[in-house]
């Protein structure tokens, strides 16, 4: 008999790789959805359009081993301080009467814009904006809930349909031979591949009972800079024909100063303005902890990853289609928005 995992917030692009990696992997997956949504085609999964307050949730969920928490507030300060911590104490509320494990993912703003280069379980986190003192307050709550739990912190994500930085910002003007980039150019990032951090997730879920009861593991991921970016994803674009033979993407920078300005009036640019840090100082995720208990980190070669992740992006015309226009996204005001959140 299979293992049945509760997929939380199942409709935003996390919670989809997830259940299609855990459908993947033979497990029986349940997937959380807003009541009144619409369940996506997602094959294998048993979709629950059931608000997290909704008591028959509970009820539907009975026998899974394990519970991901997918959801994610609107990228907002205020949204986080309203419904993080409260979606996080319901997910707590539904795994304690399962005995099932809580995993979450984490991401690294509990570090502070003064973290070190490189980032480990135990290193001391320091946040220096509010989105980060809420993360490391969600961790705090966690571990000191009595319900086991694993947090798996991971980079930026990309791939996995649309929302992250990845397709919203940075290739949003491929066609036109430029990616746009938020940072300096000698500043390497970790990066998460969301089909290899959902598999991650499965292999961890596969050896639960050998973590600590608040377990914290880190996703290594990719650490590029925009210059990697631009390597990999210049041959893609002259292979399609928008870039002549043995020219270069050029890159563009995000306009902090407009962006600033905004932020007066738009609370989602506010929050971006409030985190420019990330982009700004170097880290990468050690992973030893992570390949001590699953063995080989689940990774895919970046050229692959990246490739897949455009092919997901139909408009960019890498699924057999006539690309047509690029991605009609307005990059910052949508930023986040395909994550699912539920009352």
């Amino acid at each position: 008999m299979s293992s049945t995992v509760l997929i939380l917030g199942a409709k935003g692009r996390f919670g989809q790789a997830c259940a299609r990696a855990f459908v993947q992997a033979g497990w029986r997956v349940l997937g959380q959805i807003r009541a009144g949504s619409q369940a996506p085609t997602e094959p294998g999964v048993d979709w629950l359009a059931v608000d997290l307050s909704d008591t028959a949730l509970a009820h539907a969920a009975q026998g899974a081993a394990v519970v991901v928490h997918a959801l994610s507030p609107a990228y907002t300060v205020a949204a986080w301080r309203r419904s993080a911590l409260p979606m996080l104490d319901a997910a707590i509320a539904l795994a304690g009467p399962l005995s099932a494990t809580l995993m979450l993912p984490g991401n690294v703003y509990n570090f502070g814009a003064h973290m070190p280069a490189l980032l480990r379980e135990d290193t001391p986190q320091a946040p220096t904006t509010p989105m980060g003192q809420i993360r490391v307050a969600m961790e705090e709550r966690l571990a000191a809930s009595g319900v086991r739990s694993v947090v798996i912190r991971a980079g930026n994500f990309f791939g996995a349909e649309r929302g992250t930085w990845f397709d919203s910002v940075m290739v949003k003007d491929l066609r036109k031979g430029r990616v746009t980039y938020a940072g300096p150019a000698e500043v390497t990032l970790a990066w998460a591949y969301l089909p290899d951090l959902a598999r991650t997730f499965v292999e961890v879920a596969a050896q639960r009972n050998e973590c600590q009861p608040a377990e914290v593991l880190h996703f290594r991921g990719h650490e590029l800079n925009p210059d990697d970016w631009r390597a990999v994803l210049t041959p893609l674009a002259i292979q399609q024909g928008w870039l002549e033979q043995d020219a270069v993407l050029k890159q563009a920078t995000l306009p902090w100063p407009a962006i600033r300005i905004g932020a007066l009036l738009i609370p989602t640019w506010a929050a971006l303005l409030k985190m420019r840090y990330l982009w700004n100082v170097n880290h990468a995720l050690v992973n030893d902890k992570l390949v001590t208990l699953i063995g080989a980190e689940p990774h895919t070669p970046l050229r692959s990853a990246t490739l897949a992740a455009l092919a997901a992006l139909v408009d960019l015309g890498f699924c057999g289609h006539e690309a047509q226009h690029a991605p009609d996204v307005a990059a910052l005001t949508r930023f986040t928005s395909c994550e699912e959140t539920s009352s």
